[in-house]
This record gives structure tokens, C-alpha cells and sequence, in this order.
């Protein structure tokens, strides 16, 4: 048999690879984020798209890129550069987020407060404990259980829903409503609109998405005949731009809608309920029931993915510990009871753990993608080291009011502020970042001269 030694991927490949990107990367909850950043950004919507584009759907591919080019077998494998303790505490971290800790209870609370905002039940703690229970219930029969009947209603939710949010933007952006250009920017997106919209795209959570699940991105194209580590990372971001580019669009008509939203409401509390609102104000009650159906089954479908990732993951890493059937149970459990606090408080919450993760993410993936200029073990260890010491900073910055005064928030606020450039911006993490890899740098070409590597 002819050896397949492809060094480029055919056009309806690309599009089968585009198509897979797509459906890692977007996902329901995916809509709330820039909805509300619009209404946020008002006037400054374009520049809050900016940076938002960065971190959704520019890092992300280069996460996946940086698993191809290095030929990692996935996330652990990928963090080991680092160290195998540091893999593992990495990996879980980056799962437990992704999964029952916060990604996975969003499913049902997103899909609940979008279903149920203009209903008069999304303030109803009732409501909510019987719909995640229900909600629950179903994507674990259906993880313990594995069909194909979600993956059939996924190939038809994605073109549904875009069809249905096409109409939407056709409408919104047609009617002789306010200008974006009339609408005041509140908060942080007065002055810093393009940083505030890159730590606003790092709610999507999809470079810690793309970390965990790129490896089954990497291993499609690899089936198509692309071997090469290089190759394939080349062919991951061509194939990409598509979905990039889709992907960019759809979040700027999504900020460009919250923004005009200002016209007939004030921002809300998240843009779940945004969302919800804009739908009745266009189509009424008919529009509200169809954006809720598509919304609960995507939902549940993300959720059911996110559910057997993380109990398959947590089996390999801790064999002999609790079978896959038991890791499912108590993740879908986990998950039942974090998602009754509520959408507003899963994000609040999440937020200084992501501002924790995403630098080290962000990190991890540059000198992935750096190797084959410089490898070395002493780069990534000390470049990791001062990046997670500095975005403890970011952490505590951004902790809950309550947690925030009772570990002194203040005053460790002020001293980062004098301590780390941009820190008040969100990246006080980038020169501690820059000091580690001189440092790095250093250390291996000393080594080098003593003959030690």
C-alpha cells in the first residue's frame, strides 16, 4: 500500500476539520457573553469585539495548533513539559472548571434563565432546582448510557440555530431603533473597552476547552493523511481561519445587538436574560419557544459531552480510585447542585478561577508553539512558576466581595498595582511571564556550558 504522506489537507477536508473547530468551540452559553458585553460597551462595542475575538477564537486555535506542533497526546501530556505533578494538579483544575465545577452547571442555569426570563420563573428557586433536576437527570441516563440521538439532534441544532439567529440580526439591525454609536458605555468599558472584552472572552472558557478536547481535533486531521507536527498545526490554524472568521462575526452581531438592546432595556444582570428579552421583544412568545428549544437541547448536549470527558479523564488519571459509571454519577451529581446557585453566581464565581487558569493556559500555549525555536524544561518551569505566582493577583482581585475583605483585597490590590505593570489592566502576569523566560534562558545555556544537557 502507498505510504499517505499528505503535506496539505484538500478543500472539503478543510471544511470537515472547520466544522469540527466549530462545534468544540461555540456553544450555547457561548451567546450570553458577548450579548452582555455589548450592552456594557455601548459605543465601544467594536473594540470590546476586539479583544473578546482574541480570547474566544484566536487562542483557542492556537491552543490546538500547540498540541499538533508538539505532538502531545493531549492536555496532561502537554503540561508534563512543566512537570507530572504540576500535570496533574493542571489537568484537574482545567477539568474541574470546564466540568462540574462550572462549565457544566452553566448548561442548565443558562438554558434556564433563557427559557424562562420573560415566564416570570427565573427568580423562582423552585423553578430552577426542578428544571436542573430534570435537566440533570436526562444527560445522566444519556451519559450512562451512550446513544447517537444526541449527536442527530446536534447536526440539526447548529444550522437551526444559526438560521434562527441570522433572523434575529436581520431584525434587530434593520429596525429604526438607536444607534450603537448613542449608546454610553458604562464600567470598565469606558476607558479600557478592548482589555475588558479580551477577559470577557475568557468566560467561554474554550482555550481551557481546546486544551482538554484539541486532541480529537488533532487526531481527525491526522486520519485525513497529516503526520507531520508542523504540518499539522499549520493545517489546524488554515483550516481554522474559517471558523474563526464565522465565529468573529457572530460575536460582533452579538455585541452589536446587546448594544442596540439599550434602546427598550437596561443592562442585565447576565446576558442570559438579556438574550431572552432582546428574542421577545422581536418575535414575542413564538420566538421566546423556539430560542428555548434550541437552547435546552444544545445545552444538554454540551452538558452530556462535558460529563463523559471529565469522568473518562478522571478514570485514567486516578485508575483503581472510582469506575467511569461512578465518576459520571458524582460529576452529574456535582453539577445538579452547583447549577441551583444560579447563572449570575456561576459566573461570578468562575471569574477569579479563570483569571487564575487562563494565564497559564495562555502561557503553556506561546512556548508550546515556541519549541521548535527554543525547548527547555528550565523555560517552561520558570515561566510557568512567575505567571502563577502573578495571576494569584488577578485571583484575589477578582474573588467575591465577601472573600475579597476577608483576605485583605485592598491592600494585596495595591501592593500588585506597584508591584506588577498592567496588573489593574488584568495582565500583571505578562512581565513575570517575560522575567521567567530569561531566566529560563539563562539557567539552560549555563547548563549547557557545564555540560549538563
Amino acid at each position: 500500500m502507498k505510504p499517505n504522506n499528505k503535506t496539505k489537507l484538500t478543500g472539503s477536508e478543510s471544511i470537515v476539520v472547520a466544522s469540527t473547530l466549530f462545534g468544540l468551540f461555540f456553544g450555547a452559553g457561548n451567546l450570553i457573553f458577548p450579548v452582555l458585553m455589548g450592552q456594557m460597551a455601548g459605543s465601544n462595542v467594536w473594540q470590546a469585539s476586539l479583544g473578546f475575538i482574541i480570547t474566544a477564537t484566536g487562542l483557542p486555535l492556537l491552543a490546538i495548533a500547540a498540541i499538533g506542533k508538539t505532538h502531545s497526546e493531549g492536555l496532561f501530556d502537554l503540561a508534563s513539559k512543566i512537570s507530572k505533578k504540576y500535570a496533574y494538579f493542571f489537568t484537574v483544575a482545567l477539568y474541574l472548571t470546564i466540568g462540574p465545577f462550572f462549565a457544566s452547571p452553566r448548561t442548565a442555569s443558562v438554558s434556564f434563565e433563557v427559557s424562562f426570563a420573560t415566564a416570570g420563573f427565573v427568580d423562582s428557586p423552585l423553578a430552577l432546582l426542578i428544571y436542573s433536576a430534570i435537566f440533570f437527570g436526562i444527560a445522566l441516563a444519556l451519559s450512562l448510557r451512550p446513544s447517537n440521538i444526541m449527536d442527530y439532534v446536534g447536526k440539526f441544532l447548529n444550522p437551526i440555530f444559526l438560521i434562527f439567529l441570522a433572523i434575529i440580526f436581520v431584525k434587530a439591525f434593520t429596525m429604526p431603533e438607536i444607534s450603537v454609536a448613542d449608546v454610553a458605555p458604562v464600567d470598565t468599558y469606558v476607558n479600557q473597552s478592548l482589555f475588558q472584552g479580551f477577559l470577557e472572552g475568557y468566560n467561554t472558557m474554550d482555550v481551557l476547552a481546546a486544551l482538554a478536547f484539541g486532541i480529537i481535533v488533532i487526531r481527525s486531521i491526522r486520519k485525513l493523511g497529516i503526520n507531520e507536527p508542523s504540518t499539522i498545526a499549520n493545517e489546524t490554524v488554515k483550516s481554522g481561519l474559517f471558523t474563526a472568521i464565522l465565529m468573529g462575526l457572530i460575536y460582533i452581531c452579538l455585541g452589536i445587538l446587546g448594544a442596540k438592546s439599550r434602546g427598550f432595556i437596561d443592562v442585565q444582570e447576565n446576558g442570559g436574560v438579556a438574550l431572552s428579552m432582546i428574542t421577545e421583544h422581536y418575535f414575542g412568545t413564538a420566538g421566546s419557544i423556539l430560542l428555548a428549544l434550541v437552547m435546552i437541547f444544545a445545552c444538554l448536549k454540551t452538558a452530556i459531552g462535558l460529563i463523559v470527558a471529565c469522568a473518562e479523564t478522571f478514570e485514567e488519571l486516578f485508575p483503581n480510585v472510582l469506575s467511569s459509571k461512578a465518576w459520571t454519577i458524582l460529576f452529574a451529581g456535582i453539577s445538579f447542585l452547583v447549577s441551583n446557585v444560579g447563572l449570575t453566581s456561576i459566573i461570578s464565581l468562575s471569574t477569579p478561577v479563570l483569571m487564575f487558569l487562563y494565564p497559564l493556559a495562555i502561557s503553556l500555549v506561546i512556548l508550546a508553539l515556541c519549541e521548535p525555536i527554543y525547548t527547555s524544561k528550565k523555560v517552561y518551569q520558570w515561566v510557568t512558576g512567575l505567571t502563577m505566582f502573578a495571576a494569584l493577583f488577578d485571583l484575589i482581585k477578582t474573588l467575591p466581595s465577601g472573600l475579597y475583605n476577608l483576605v485583605s483585597g485592598d491592600a494585596i490590590g495595591a501592593f500588585a498595582s506597584q508591584l506588577l505593570p498592567f496588573y489593574d489592566y488584568g495582565f500583571g502576569w505578562l512581565l513575570p511571564a517575560l522575567i521567567g523566560l530569561v531566566i529560563g534562558i539563562f539557567l539552560t545555556e549555563r547548563d549547557k556550558i557545564k555540560g549538563k544537557i
